[in-house]
């Protein structure tokens, strides 16, 4: 009988210190710089799209950055100001942060001024993140190095939950960010020769 209760107790000692956690994807021109207070770290050939999240609401600075084709070998980067969005895990599994990719170079324009996100949860329901400056009904403003305080509050997590709340999962080497790499590096002659062998017959 003394067994049964020690291990009764075992078990839901075990399952009472489980923290929920999530995992939130995000798409290649979305770069996650920071949560609440704590910086996310990329390297040049490694950025972060995943994330592990503690259940509850969590503010992320997030940045847009994607690639236009202006002529027949000339691109334009579009890129915006670092913006804030508040996102809400609620259950275990995978949330994906996803927009609508704009067909032009003037609405990809539009897009980095004012972002529109959305986050689609594990069930397969998708709700807009609203970015700070929506929550606070103004145009995206630069925002101050720390996290600023939002109409809803986070609730309080203790130092245990605090360091389990994001774990940055290693990325797979940005391929398209390697490839601009070493186009910068590579001569005129090398330049010509590539494109000849990309070109189509």
């Amino acid at each position: 009988m003394k067994k049964i209760r020690i291990f009764y107790f075992l078990c839901v000692s075990l399952l009472c210190g489980r923290v929920l956690a999530a995992q939130l994807h995000f798409p290649e021109e979305l770069l996650p710089l920071q949560v609440g207070q704590q910086e996310i770290e990329h390297s040049f050939f490694n950025k972060v799209r995943e994330l592990t999240l503690s259940q509850g609401m969590h503010q992320i600075r997030v940045k847009y950055t994607d690639l236009y084709e202006v002529g027949y070998d000339d691109h334009e980067v579009i890129e915006s100001k670092p913006f804030w969005v508040t996102v809400e895990v609620s259950e275990q599994g995978s949330y994906h942060v996803g927009f609508t990719r704009a067909d032009t170079l003037k609405a990809a324009k539009r897009f980095a001024k004012q972002p529109q996100l959305w986050l689609t949860a594990p069930d397969g329901t998708r709700s807009p993140v609203k970015t700070l400056a929506q929550q606070l009904k103004i145009q995206t403003v630069p925002v101050p190095e720390v996290a600023p305080a939002v109409a809803r509050p986070v609730p309080p997590v203790t130092e245990a939950v605090a360091t389990q709340a994001i774990a940055p999962q290693p990325a797979k080497p940005d391929a398209a960010a390697m490839l601009e790499f070493w186009w910068q590096q590579a001569s005129p002659a090398q330049k010509a020769a590539f494109l000849k062998k990309v070109q189509p017959q």
